[in-house]
């Protein structure tokens, strides 16, 4: 487990101020900026000091992986690739030569706790899913990719509330994680 540091600016917010200030950052980085996964990254990021490559390897997992509106919703990407960064499976207990005594257990440790974000996502869409839970947005997927599908995705709220919604909610959801496993320290 790495320990998160909080960034001086955030030193002094009591835990539901971290979630409520993680959630307004993804929010506005996602209606800014796009990519919802990198809005998730860049808000904790923003709050705890992570690498900035960090930021950059969740780039283009977003809309449904590629912009293709067919996979994990990039919300769900960006806040497992955090709870990943903190508590996943180091690279030294992984061998390309033979087995490493407990690394399997890291593993499975790192799956049961990014789990809970699954069980949110089920709880507040119903899915895990971009392509679904556009559907329960806007009453259709949007294919990101053609102009004219971005235009009405536009139109229809997708950078303004809706989607930024659900990243700010990702990101809330996976800041409440580490704190819960005590990852965030001052």
């Amino acid at each position: 487990m790495i320990m998160a540091k909080l960034r001086v600016e955030y030193k002094d917010l009591s835990p539901l101020e971290l979630v409520n200030q993680v959630y307004d950052l993804a929010f506005t980085f996602e209606k800014y900026s796009g990519s919802c996964s990198q809005s998730v990254v860049a808000a904790i990021h923003k709050v705890l000091e992570i690498d900035d490559a960090v930021v950059r390897v969740a780039s283009s997992s977003a809309g449904g992986q590629f912009a293709q509106v067919s996979g994990t919703c990039g919300g769900l990407i960006g806040a497992t690739i955090v709870l990943d960064y903190f508590l996943g499976r180091p690279a030294g207990k992984m061998s390309h030569e033979e087995g490493v005594s407990g690394n399997v257990d890291l593993h499975l440790d790192a799956i049961k706790t990014a789990t809970p974000l699954f069980y949110r996502y089920i709880n507040e869409y119903g899915t895990i899913l971009c392509p679904q839970i556009q559907t329960k947005l806007f009453g259709r997927p949007y294919y990101l990719l053609d102009e004219d599908e971005m235009r009405k995705f536009e139109e229809a709220g997708g950078h303004e509330n809706k989607c930024p919604d659900v990243v700010g909610k990702a990101a809330r959801w996976a800041m409440e994680i580490l704190l819960e496993k005590g990852v965030v320290g001052q």
